[in-house]
């Protein structure tokens, strides 16, 4: 059997990591609330599937959507790092640069998609592409639902464990580690 089929608890760690701090669901807990005040019950099954699948499609017909539009996912990687960059920078300084709308289906849109599986996620997706395995990536996908997931059912309880300046720090912190993330795709990406 060839090595390439081989899981890399190495690469599945970094991709885990990665998509854990694009996704940022414990920072997006906040918002999670405020979503179900609004709008009732959150479907935390109906929405770790969505998010499961919308990931796993884009991590295989991304690349393909991107040559239909005559772009490589070096190019990608780079558009990708500014949009991750800027995500960072939302979560460090506390702004808001991206608009995020509240629809009655909210178990989907806005929280499978765009909130957790969005662009920021699916830019990173295809730049890990570049960078790791394929079976490593889905791995690291699949662990990343499951946390979803979890804290999906158990957002009051983290609420109430974490506190708000529990919340803020985590966020700070997932946000330094997401602009060395967005650095380092630029840098991998452009070869400065």
């Amino acid at each position: 059997m060839s090595s390439y089929f081989i899981l890399d608890p190495k690469q599945i760690l970094s991709v885990t990591m990665i998509l854990f701090a694009i996704i940022d669901i414990l920072g997006a807990i906040p918002i999670i609330i405020d979503l179900r005040q609004r709008v009732g019950h959150i479907e935390s099954e109906k929405a770790s599937v969505a998010v499961l699948v919308l990931m796993v499609l884009f991590l295989f017909v991304g690349e393909e959507l991107l040559k239909i539009i005559g772009l490589d996912i070096p190019s990608f990687a780079i558009a990708g790092s500014l949009v991750i960059f800027i995500i960072a920078m939302e979560m460090i300084l506390g702004i808001k640069v991206f608009k995020e709308e509240v629809s009655s289906t909210a178990s989907i849109v806005p929280l499978a998609f765009p909130l957790i599986a969005g662009a920021g996620t699916m830019t990173t997706l295809l730049s890990l592409k570049s960078q790791y395995q394929t079976q490593n990536i889905i791995v690291g996908i699949v662990l990343n639902t499951i946390v979803v997931y979890l804290v999906l059912k158990n957002v009051k309880y983290l609420e109430h464990l974490l506190g708000k300046t529990g919340l803020d720090i985590l966020r700070k912190a997932f946000g330094i580690i997401l602009l060395a993330i967005a650095i380092k795709l630029f840098r991998s990406n452009t070869h400065l």
